[in-house]
């Protein structure tokens, strides 16, 4: 039975204060739409996403699925309705763009629940550490009589902690059937998705929910709120890299990208930044304070403390990166070192070579980036400069405090700097 998942995307998030929609906000790298969509791509045979008008960032995040416009934002389950033609024959469940965590796992639990045959609705629900003013689940006999908002809620209805987490999934027929029946009949003339379980219940079907931690079901709606879903898949993503065999010292300092791939016996230190598009090595060591973005890091490497690694970076089979070395689009060779005080952009840095402080490849003439390349076992003395395009050929030596204009051929030395003068005191007056 095929199964499709309704995206629901159009929020504006006026809370966000953005103008940016808010399923365009980002966690871990991501946009909160991504890491759903993600999620559902294995959890669903087909995947549509319900946007707002003028919303081409959400548009272009969705494909290669189905985009549905909802050209007027009258409610959760209008919104729902724009995608009906596209439900198909099987079963649909509806997601929230705003409820960025719901794990695959979870997604496929609905849909075995709804296989169960019992009940023809299942709701997602969760409890969380403070209720708050989330609508609560009401159940009776082990099904869902009702959904109560805080609003409309007794004291008796207050003081129950299951609550609705606002993912749902029925049979194709039957939610189109029953979206079709609710109401705008309310303080604020929207069509309510959540009034589908009464309208269920008056059919004679049965409700069910199922449970899901909360650190999956949590709503983003403002800034704060977004804090707080990144430090939760902050969370999920550090306990899953130490479950594969990663060190960190300092786990809570350390922050990660969803994409981050880190193998076994890596070692992470306190304060280290991944952005999105890092894959370290087995073996590789991943000092404080250290920035990495879009690199490769190989088997063994050491990198800083306080290193920068930027987009295009590839670090060779036990290389140095030190404190305070920045590499961009550049690749260092196995055993090569940079260990301190050092700019390496578009750059080839070949086996064993070693890279003095105050080393930087004068790499953009304003207009173009230009390249340096430099070979195997060369040693660049500290404060050098080389003005690409430049190549160093292999075992040459550059002396400290040069500018290198022109190649360097293979086992010579470069020297390109000033002679030293000596003059006496005296001869200075």
């Amino acid at each position: 039975m095929e199964r499709v998942a309704v995206l629901l995307a159009a929020g504006l998030g006026t809370r966000m204060k953005s103008g940016l929609p808010k399923a365009a906000h980002q966690l871990a790298g991501a946009p909160m739409l991504s890491h759903l969509l993600r999620a559902a791509d294995a959890a669903f045979d087909r995947i549509v996403v319900v946007v707002g008008p003028d919303m081409p960032e959400l548009t272009a995040l969705a494909a290669p699925h189905e985009v549905v416009v909802q050209q007027e934002r009258l409610g959760t389950a209008h919104a729902a309705l724009q995608a009906q033609t596209a439900f198909g024959d099987g079963q649909v469940a509806i997601l929230y763009a705003d409820n960025p965590l719901v794990t695959c796992a979870t997604m496929q639990t609905l849909g075995q629940r709804l296989d169960e045959g019992d009940a023809g609705l299942v709701l997602l629900g969760m409890t969380p550490p403070e209720p708050g003013k989330y609508g609560r689940l009401i159940c009776e006999d082990g099904y869902v009589a009702r959904i109560v908002e805080y609003a409309d809620a007794t004291e008796a209805e207050r003081a129950v902690g299951f609550c609705n987490a606002g993912g749902m999934m029925a049979k194709a027929h039957d939610l189109a059937d029953w979206l079709s029946q609710v109401s705008n009949k309310n303080t604020k003339g929207e069509f309510y998705l959540t009034d589908i379980v009464a309208i269920a219940r008056a059919r004679g079907t049965k409700v069910a929910a199922v449970t899901a931690p909360f650190a999956e079901c949590m709503g983003v709606n403002s800034r704060a709120e977004l804090a707080v879903a990144e430090a939760a898949l902050q969370g999920r993503l550090r306990a899953a890299a130490m479950d594969n065999g990663v060190a960190m010292q300092a786990p809570e300092t350390v922050f990660l990208s969803y994409d981050t791939i880190l193998a076994e016996d890596v070692s992470v230190g306190p304060y280290v930044v991944f952005g999105p598009g890092v894959t370290v090595a087995s073996g590789a060591q991943i000092k404080a304070f250290s920035h990495l973005e879009g690199c490769v890091v190989r088997e063994g490497a050491i990198i800083g403390p306080y290193a920068r690694l930027r987009p295009g970076a590839d670090i060779g089979r036990s290389a140095h990166v030190g404190n305070f070395v920045e590499i961009k689009a550049a690749s260092l060779g196995e055993g090569a070192k940079a260990n301190h005080l050092t700019y390496i952009g578009d750059a080839e840095i070949g086996e064993r070579s070693n890279i003095g402080a105050g080393f930087i490849t004068c790499n953009y003439d304003g207009k173009h980036k230009h390249k340096t390349k430099i070979g195997k076992n060369v040693f660049v003395g500290s404060d050098v400069a080389m003005v690409a395009p430049v190549r160093v050929g292999d075992g040459a030596l550059i002396a400290a405090g040069s500018v290198i204009t022109d190649d360097v051929p293979p086992d010579s030395m470069a020297i390109a700097r000033s002679r030293q003068v000596q003059k006496t005191k005296k001869g200075l007056k």
